[in-house]
């Protein structure tokens, strides 16, 4: 039986039990205060001595009325019943609509059920929030495909046509094109793994362990110094423990790549590099910021998008494979945390990593 049947099933139940009861208790009335007969006065003298048998007059005029009322509640009940179950089930119906519609491929339609805010209306919300999210993980999924495909196509056509031109000029010198080679699926390879290390955090397949942020920044400056020296760019380093629960190989990639970026994306020279840790009431702070070029907050806003660079699109070892900021995203999505970019009036970026903080317990 569908639901509306069973709940206009129940509705007209419960109305003839409470009819039923409703009649047994004045029948139980009717029994205990009203007597088995009584005295009238006849003056023809036709009843027999004038004693009356109300009990069962009663029951005589009682009985049938008492059945045509619970009659009148059955249909009354199914009918009713089968209307209210209707009206009730409506917004269910449309959620049910709109759950088709989406798994049909449909993610743009909403339900945006009117009325007051009640349990349907909870679910309807909750539904069309949902179908939201999903669309728009969708939509950058395809972007994000597509940018892939773009990305690792290229190192491969360069592939492809150095070969092509080996073996038109087989006099040509082979030490240039092994160089060249070389550097290309070398971009290939850290392509790759930039997309398997986002593929990991996104499934959040790794171990937590306890990890202090700031050993993490300095490990992260010391490695990157000569990267620095090399663009004339001079690292600041400073803070204090940040605890936090959660992967270290994770977490020292997101500092390498916050620290990297800002190194790279720096001014031509002379430029400056500021890490810190901090710690919140409830969470610990990771602060990476850099002198640079101007920056809008539109173009700001874009930067954590993958395959997206503060300045131009470089395809050197300097410019990476444009997935930094992505990674540094995803990595602190992974472990709870918000990640906030936020351009300097100066020129420059100052980007914030918040994630929470390891409990310590007492000695």
């Amino acid at each position: 039986m569908s639901v509306r049947v069973k709940l206009t099933l129940s509705y007209a139940g419960f109305l003839m039990l409470a009819g039923a009861l409703l009649m047994a208790a004045v029948w139980v009335f009717l029994l205990r205060y009203v007597p088995d007969r009584a005295m009238l006065y006849d003056p023809d003298d036709s009843l027999d001595g004038g004693v009356f048998p109300v009990r069962s007059v009663l029951l005589e005029v009682f009985v049938p009325r008492a059945a045509a009322v619970l009659a009148f509640l059955l249909v009354f009940g199914l009918v009713g019943g089968w209307i209210l179950a209707g009206r009730m089930l409506a917004p269910l119906t449309r959620i049910t609509d709109a759950t088709r519609t989406a798994t049909s491929g449909s993610l743009s339609h909403r339900i945006r059920l009117p009325g007051r805010k009640d349990e349907f209306r909870e679910l309807a919300d909750a539904f069309d929030a949902m179908l939201t999210r999903l669309e728009a993980h969708v939509a950058e999924q395809q972007r994000f495909a597509a940018n892939a495909s773009h990305e690792l196509r290229t190192p491969l056509a360069i592939s492809k046509t150095l070969i092509d031109v080996a073996r038109a000029d087989p006099h040509h010198d082979t030490g240039e094109l092994v160089d060249r080679l070389h550097a290309v699926n070398t971009r290939a390879i850290d392509l790759t793994e930039a997309l398997l290390l986002l593929s990991r955090a996104n499934q959040r397949s790794f171990t937590r362990d306890h990890v202090d942020l700031s050993l993490l920044a300095e490990e992260a400056t010391e490695a990157l110094l000569p990267l620095a020296e090399s663009h004339g760019v001079a690292l600041h380093s400073r803070g204090d423990i940040a605890p936090v629960t959660g992967s270290y190989a994770l977490l020292l990639q997101l500092t390498t790549n916050l620290v990297q970026n800002a190194i790279v994306h720096n001014l031509p020279e002379h430029g400056d590099v500021w890490v810190r840790t901090g710690v919140r009431p409830h969470s610990v702070v990771l602060t990476v910021e850099n002198t640079g070029e101007q920056l809008t907050p539109q173009r700001v806003s874009t930067l954590t998008e993958p395959f997206q660079r503060g300045t131009e699109r470089l395809h050197t070892d300097q410019a990476g494979v444009g997935l930094g900021l992505a990674i540094v995203k995803t990595i602190t999505q992974a472990h709870d945390g918000t990640l906030t970019l936020d351009p300097r009036p100066c020129g420059g970026l100052r980007i914030t990593v918040e994630l929470p903080a390891t409990c310590r317990s007492g000695p």
